[in-house]
């Protein structure tokens, strides 16, 4: 015996389609949205619809856009021979939250990750090699997150860009701004002994 209408557990099964939504938690969004007016819930349903078909990849670098070009590639006060290479867009907004990067930046929309299938021409390389060939790139910045597909996908990229003459750095790790050496890992302390710096 079913205990919801259709039309609601087929709603509770969408959000649950989310990343990070559990059953429990679709089902109480499906509740809120019936809880909605007529009118909030369509304006919902727009901006699902309208984002859906607006936001594209931008041309030059693969950040999401609703424009010809992102708004970081458009302006002419970035430097655009550096280059910060990140996995995913949301990577670009923490990036910028720091408001000290000048550069821009480049979305590989993934990870080399073998376990999930995905290889490098499951990721936006061919482009971010193009940008390079345009000869007006002088340092890219690897970005990608210190696990194992992070690394993995920078020292990839690395092998492959430093032949076409472009400097490669990659982000240094180390010890939280607030934390205490005896709480950090073997891995967090050698990133941040390798990453040292003169005072």
């Amino acid at each position: 015996m079913r205990s919801f209408p259709a039309a609601l557990e087929r709603l509770s099964e969408q959000f649950a389609r989310l990343p990070g939504i559990g059953g429990k938690t679709a089902q109480r969004l499906a509740f809120y949205v019936l809880s909605m007016t007529d009118e909030q819930a369509e304006e919902f349903a727009d901006s699902i619809v309208s984002a859906k078909r607006s936001v594209r990849c931008c041309p030059i670098c693969q950040n999401l856009t609703d424009l010809d070009e992102c708004a970081i590639c458009a302006d002419p006060e970035r430097d655009h021979s550096v280059i910060c290479v990140v996995a995913e867009p949301k990577d670009v907004i923490a990036m910028e939250r720091a408001r000290e990067f000048t550069g821009v930046y480049h979305v590989l929309h993934g990870v080399i990750s073998p376990l999930n299938h995905v290889g490098p021409d499951d990721l936006k390389i061919r482009e971010l090699l193009a940008r390079v060939a345009s000869g007006s790139v002088e340092e890219i910045i690897m970005a990608t997150n210190p696990d194992t597909e992070g690394e993995a996908t920078a020292m990839y990229l690395s092998r492959i860009l430093r032949p076409l003459g472009v400097r490669v750095t990659r982000l240094a790790y180390g010890i939280p701004v607030g934390s205490q050496l005896e709480y950090a890992d073997e891995v967090t302390l050698l990133r941040a002994l390798e990453g040292r710096r003169d005072m």
